[in-house]
């Protein structure tokens, strides 16, 4: 670890790229976020997968430019180069746009590889490309994404999603929940716990002292005053008391509605939304193209692009590498603040 914390501080940060689902975009947005040579001037990128995907898709897309190293361990890492990582050596049948068991098991296989270079300090950070939630499902993966799964590999049991896109950062307290069960798994105690994670994870990882944070209500209107629901006066306002009391610049409840059509988003440097489709629907609506999936509250750095496999689209090239891209300079940006707080302790 010793020598992985001075290359770390002296050279430019070692970022795992997982493949994802071989079928979806996942490949492609790599590539070509990679055929970026700005971004190798910043990171020394691994990708953990499969070279003969990589290859297939470079041809497919006729990217004839892109070119990379296949490394046995991190002892053979190339820092100038994109460096690959082969997690699996069967022929594995590539079907752009499907569904298939087989993606799903690649998926998983590289994804696993990844985490244990991360937990191993091999490399500094991970960004995974998407995967199906569906089909990579499995004895040891019973969860509904990545987050929860890298959460409980690094030994974590609380995580905060947070969406980032240059100043709007969006966090939700409960992520991955259908809806009739968002109200009933709302407490006190849930809330402070990811309010806890956004504060310090703003001073932690964004350099940002005294964090403005405003906390979206729940109910439409955030409860007209408990006629329309009483989370908001018996659980949310109390809360945001507290954490003013305690010299926290924390407010709320905000009617989300309202709240982002009038754009007071860009009066705070996070939002915590009470629930998945509250925060994601209008994060998404200002910053699809370059936002960037952030897992907070974990001990490694964690990125991902903040869209899915887009399996109508695969194999066509018209995915937009954008959001891999700015995934990829957010871990390396954050690995970089990390090590700079460490020197400071």
């Amino acid at each position: 670890m010793e020598a992985a914390q001075k290359r770390n501080k002296a050279d430019k940060p070692v970022i795992g790229i997982s493949i994802g689902d071989i079928n979806g975009i996942g490949p492609e947005v790599i590539i070509k976020a990679l055929a970026d040579q700005r971004v190798l001037d910043h990171v020394t990128p691994v990708v953990f997968g499969s070279a003969k995907v990589l290859s297939y898709y470079r041809k497919l897309l006729k990217f004839d430019d892109f070119h990379f190293t296949q490394i046995k361990n991190i002892d053979e890492l190339s820092p100038k180069k994109v460096n690959v990582i082969n997690c699996w050596n069967e022929l594995v049948e590539i079907k752009t746009g499907q569904v298939t068991k087989e993606a799903g098991n690649c998926a998983y296989l590289a994804l696993r590889e990844a985490i244990n270079y991360l937990k191993e300090d091999k490399i500094d950070a991970i960004v995974t490309a998407p995967i199906n939630k569906k089909n990579i499902q499995r004895p040891d993966f019973n969860f509904v994404g990545h987050t929860d799964f890298v959460s409980e590999e690094l030994g974590t049991k609380e995580n905060l999603m947070l969406m980032v896109a240059e100043e709007l950062r969006v966090g939700v307290v409960t992520a991955h929940v259908p809806i009739g069960e968002v109200s009933a798994g709302l407490s006190k105690e849930t809330i402070e716990s990811k309010l806890n994670i956004l504060l310090n994870t703003l001073k932690k990882d964004f350099g940002i002292n005294k964090p403005r944070v405003a906390l979206l209500g729940l109910n439409p209107h955030a409860g007209e005053e408990g006629l329309l629901g009483r989370e908001e006066q018996d659980i949310i306002s109390p809360l945001i008391k507290d954490y003013k009391d305690r010299g926290h610049l924390v407010f709320g409840p905000f009617p989300a509605d309202g709240f982002f059509g009038t754009m007071q988003q860009k009066k705070f440097d996070a939002i915590l939304a009470m629930y998945h489709d509250q925060g994601l629907i209008p994060f998404k609506m200002l910053a699809f193209e370059h936002g960037v999936n952030f897992t907070a509250g974990i001990p490694k750095v964690r990125t991902s692009p903040d869209h899915g496999t887009a399996y109508g689209i695969a194999g066509k090239n018209e995915a937009d590498p954008l959001s891999m891209r700015e995934a990829i300079y957010l871990a390396s940006n954050t690995v970089k603040i990390r090590n700079m707080n460490e020197g400071n302790d």
